[in-house]
């Protein structure tokens, strides 16, 4: 059994392709008081989605 769960979440982007600060920061503090840590972000560019990785122990 793996010692962490992992989750990918979609950012959402506003229509230049560049992140909503107040909705990201909102998802990620509702992810963070269930546990989760952010590891990673992956911008793809404009028109497709950022990426946020994250992790929690089991």
């Amino acid at each position: 059994m793996s010692r962490w769960n992992y989750q990918v979440v979609e950012l959402k982007t506003g229509m230049m392709g560049g992140v909503k600060r107040e909705g990201a920061q909102e998802q990620l503090v509702k992810l963070g008081q269930q546990g989760w840590e952010l590891v990673s972000v992956l911008h793809q560019g404009t028109g497709y989605p950022v990426l946020a990785f994250l992790k929690k122990e089991n």
